[in-house]
């Protein structure tokens, strides 16, 4: 599979990279260390769960694996980023794929059950904003207009599209997005409502993003909003609105979020692997590498956002050198392009000479 056409920034990631790989001494992965409960246990069944944007990533990374002639059991199954954080930090899973860095609360968990982990950058994705595609009047949206819809204050108020809008006729507005659950209801709301929390909750909800599209696609009048992998499976049934910023509107896109055009709703997708479950199971091992080495080509097929080329080297290292810990502090970050992303995850693990 060709590599995709790289923004600027790929150059310096790539020097990063080298400075990364180069400064601290590899060493291999299996050594002996006491295992947490749970994922740690003898079971040799790897447990992969959690969001449901990541989930066709790690569908593609486990059918490639198999092909590759590996029979390892492995159970996926996706129930949103906070349930599948829930249960890594219970020692559940051995693999929690995430659409938002690990926060404060679930970083609690995992000390209080002395779970340590490796973050690992796995793809990019554009929160992508969606109507049906009978919709002849909203081509654009702006991020007040969705937090005028979105937000807390909105419930039981705004249910017509010209309450959003004047120019739009007044239809009633039927309303689909994420559970409380997702780390896309959690970034969304961070990033157009200000809080995490800060949603209404008068509209059909669900942590399987399949639910959220037919939704929308069953319903003339609806609005919706979920990862970009899902739009783009599904761009038969429904139609994407640009968001409008300073410089014209800006739709979901490979090109726009590589390049960093679109703003706030681009974000980084993670997988997080457990160190001593790494550490004790050799299929563990030879999964996790698989994944992250094939990781260009994996995303691409599943209809996701590679990172560029270059930094899967990087991601692989961080995953063989067993460095673990969060570069996000329990901070759920917003507006960060690729390159920022990237930067900030990597170098916190880059030795004071390289800093």
């Amino acid at each position: 599979m060709a590599s995709p056409r790289l923004p600027q920034f790929s150059f310096r990631l790539t020097q990063i990279a080298v400075m990364f790989i180069t400064a601290v001494a590899i060493s291999p992965l299996a050594h002996a260390e006491t295992l947490a409960q749970g994922a740690g246990s003898n079971d040799a069944t790897l447990r992969i769960g959690g969001s449901s944007t990541v989930f066709p990533i790690m569908m593609e990374a486990i059918r490639a694996f198999r092909a590759a002639g590996n029979n390892t059991k492995i159970v996926l199954k996706e129930s949103g980023t906070t349930d599948g954080f829930r249960r890594f930090c219970a020692g559940q899973l051995e693999i929690a794929n995430a659409s938002r860095p690990i926060n404060s609360k679930e970083l609690k968990a995992c000390a209080s059950n002395r779970i340590s982990f490796i973050e690992l950058p796995i793809a990019f994705d554009a929160l992508s904003i969606v109507v049906h595609p009978s919709n002849s009047w909203a081509r654009q949206i702006t991020t007040k207009e969705l937090a005028r819809l979105w937000g807390r204050q909105a419930e039981g108020k705004i249910d017509s599209w010209n309450d959003v809008n004047r120019d739009w006729p007044e239809r009633p507005i039927k309303l689909c997005g994420p559970g409380k659950d997702s780390g896309t209801y959690d970034y969304f709301n961070k990033a157009i409502n200000g809080s995490a929390d800060n949603s209404r909750k008068d509209y059909a909800s669900s942590e399987d993003d399949n639910v959220i599209v037919k939704c929308v696609a069953q319903n003339p009048g609806s609005l919706g909003y979920f990862g970009f992998g899902y739009y783009k499976a599904n761009q038969n049934k429904l139609r994407a609105l640009a968001v409008a910023t300073s410089s014209g509107p800006v739709n979901p896109s490979v090109a726009n979020v590589q390049s960093g055009r679109y703003q706030p709703l681009s974000r980084p997708l993670f997988i997080y692997i457990n160190d001593k479950a790494l550490a004790s199971k050799p299929d563990m091992q030879k999964f996790a590498t698989f994944a992250v080495r094939n990781g260009l080509s994996l995303v691409g097929v599943a209809g996701d956002i590679p990172l560029p080329a270059s930094t899967y080297q990087l991601v692989e290292s961080k995953l063989y050198k067993r460095i673990t810990g969060t570069a996000f502090s329990g901070d759920l970050p917003v507006g960060l392009s690729i390159g920022e992303a990237l930067r900030r995850s990597f170098d916190a693990n880059k030795l004071p000479q390289f800093r």
